[in-house]
């Protein structure tokens, strides 16, 4: 007998639990310390390593998921047919009854005007171009249509052509957006709910399907999102999110409220990594490279500041333009609040979609405070929430706001209430019955809600209470509707019965149509460009009521000469409207369409 201690585990039994005898004993032999003894042989069957296994601790599994470290979910089956079914209900939603709702709106007009003159001109304005915005977007309205075979009357007029490329655009937006939410939240059916609210929601498909530099600005951001939030940070993702924001930065400025949780959400990805100094010097770097472009250009041009350096509002530079002086003048515009009885909030808002901007606010709220009690785990949450509040910031901060400038909050709202539904319907249970109840309670509940916004009344998604309290299709859908015959009408009128020389003073949405499709039109122009602009102004009409032969009225129109005659520049087209005759009118609902001919 050994003096050594036997190992404290049987050593003849086999791993296939025959008896054999001990053939060797190296601690013996070797006079192995005891404190050894009793270490495992190192020809140990697989029975002898098995009675072990309860003694180890057990490794910990790493987590399925983390937004910080790249570790996102598969996609699936499933989540593949998810994304397949919100493209095609966007590309339903977004493009049925596109070219007849909404009416064409003044922006429209001005956008696809100044895309017009790259086309036609090469110049960014067939007007003096004074930086009130940044023009990436009607440059990039002008790559969509100079390849057309018909270019701006491809899809009818420029104003179609251009809600062409919103479709396009809306439906490019679905499939970013679903993946920024799925890689948020780690949930299919958080993106699922997403995706859903950002097609159906009246509110989003009024003001998507216009041609608008804001539905531009939200591809380029929703793309740059979606690039840090690649599974690898690399070089190329981190150059191409960075290129993106700035492009969309350059689209429309307001874009700048949603750059403090892209630089957080680029600052949790690479932190601690050997390539954090580089990457987060890289992405700056590239988001100001298309800033720095547009400032030479104005640079290049001698209006990057006023003369003498004078940013005195009261006394706009009289001799050029300038871009400092413009952003000075749009930061220091004021509007009032949104909250009063006659604000968008209450006027246009909330009338077309109640229920995505509360439950927007309250899950916006819910995010925050899911996302700052746990910043490591619960990265998504704030970063949609702290999205959703720049905005929202942006919107209540007492500056000048138009009814459009709503549509980026849309889809930021869009993906609050998607992962806080996603949140509220997912947890542990005690037992197994209720964790199989639970899986069918997350997908029943949102398709039940889902379902009761689409054929409530209230809701106006897919069914509304007309002003004779009959419940028909929304305007959205209403084949019935047709707010752009009404233009196509008053268009037709001015071709049969106004001659091509007149003088015509009219809204932006009908400059495409009289200035690009034969007879010409050359001296129609927009009541604002007839106030504003000198060489239309001073040589043209020289500022006398006498001198314009036709306006072309519409009741928007009216209330907008009203609001920006408070210096009185437009009183001289007033004068001529007060003696002019009507001839031609339509009217459908609340909107109003005229013809006057000055005596």
């Amino acid at each position: 007998m050994s003096d050594n201690p036997t190992p404290s585990r049987p050593a003849d039994v086999g791993a296939e639990g025959r008896n054999t005898a001990p053939d060797k004993s190296i601690a013996a032999d070797k006079g192995t310390a005891p404190e050894n003894a009793t270490a495992a042989p190192e020809n140990a069957t697989a029975a002898d390593k098995s009675a072990e296994a309860p003694a180890r601790r057990p490794r910990r599994r790493r987590p399925r998921f983390s937004v910080e470290r790249g570790w996102f979910p598969p996609l699936g089956t499933k989540g593949r047919i998810a994304l397949v079914a919100s493209l095609l209900t966007g590309l339903l939603t977004h493009g049925y009854h596109l070219f007849r709702y909404p009416l064409y709106l003044t922006d429209e007009g001005i956008y696809m005007q100044r895309a017009w003159s790259l086309v036609r001109e090469t110049s960014l304005s067939p007007y003096t171009y004074d930086y009130d915005h940044a023009p990436l977007g009607w440059i990039t309205l002008a790559g969509w249509v100079f390849p057309l075979p018909k270019q701006f009357e491809t899809f009818g007029n420029a104003i179609n052509t251009g809600r062409f490329l919103m479709l396009l655009v809306h439906v490019a937006a679905v499939y970013l957006l679903f993946e920024i939410a799925r890689r948020l939240s780690g949930s299919v059916l958080a993106a699922t709910v997403t995706s859903f609210l950002f097609n159906v929601s009246p509110i989003a498909v009024y003001f998507q399907r216009q041609v608008l530099l804001d539905n531009l600005m939200m591809l380029w951001l929703l793309l740059s999102l979606f690039m840090l939030l690649r599974r690898e940070v690399t070089i190329r993702s981190v150059f191409g999110g960075g290129l993106a924001l700035g492009v969309a930065l350059i689209t429309k400025e307001n874009a700048i409220f949603f750059v403090p949780s892209f630089m957080y959400l680029l600052y949790r990805r690479v932190k601690g990594s050997a390539s954090s100094r580089f990457t987060s010097t890289l992405w700056p770097f590239a988001a100001a490279t298309p800033i720095g472009a547009y400032v030479t250009y104005a640079l290049l041009k001698n209006e990057l500041l006023p003369s003498g350096f004078d940013f005195d509002l009261n006394n706009p530079p009289a001799d050029h333009v300038s871009l400092l002086y413009t952003l000075w003048w749009q930061l220091n515009r004021n509007q009032g609040t949104l909250f009063s009885h006659t604000g968008l909030l209450q006027t246009s808002w909330l009338v077309r979609d109640k229920f995505l901007l509360i439950a927007g606010v309250c899950a916006m709220v819910m995010c925050l405070w899911i996302g700052t009690r746990d910043r490591r785990r619960n990265l998504g949450f704030l970063i949609a929430g702290t999205l959703a509040f720049g905005y929202a910031f942006y919107l209540v901060r007492g500056s000048v706001v138009l009814d459009f400038y709503v549509t980026p909050l849309i889809p930021m709202f869009a993906l609050c209430v998607g992962m806080i539904t996603d949140r509220l319907l997912k947890g542990s249970f005690a037992n197994r019955f209720m964790r199989g109840a639970h899986s069918l309670t997350r997908v029943a509940v949102p398709s039940f809600v889902a379902v009761l916004l689409l054929v409530s009344p209230a809701s106006g998604y897919l069914v509304h209470t007309n002003t004779e309290g009959r419940t028909q299709i929304a305007d959205q859908y209403q084949s019935k509707i047709n707010l752009t015959g009404m233009q196509h009408a008053q268009i037709a009128w001015v071709r049969k019965h106004v001659p091509p020389n007149s003088r015509v003073i009219m809204d932006d949405d009908l400059w495409g149509e009289l200035h690009d499709v034969r007879p010409f039109y050359p001296y129609a122009h927009s009541h604002w460009n007839a106030s504003s602009d000198p060489d239309v102004r001073d040589k043209l009409f020289k500022k006398k009521w006498q001198n314009v032969d036709y306006i072309i009225m519409s009741n928007k129109m009216r209330k907008s000469m009203m609001t920006n005659n408070s210096d009185g520049r437009e009183n001289w087209i007033l004068q001529a409207l007060r003696n002019s005759t009507r001839v031609w009118s339509e009217t459908e609902g609340n909107i109003k369409l005229e013809i006057y001919r000055v005596q």
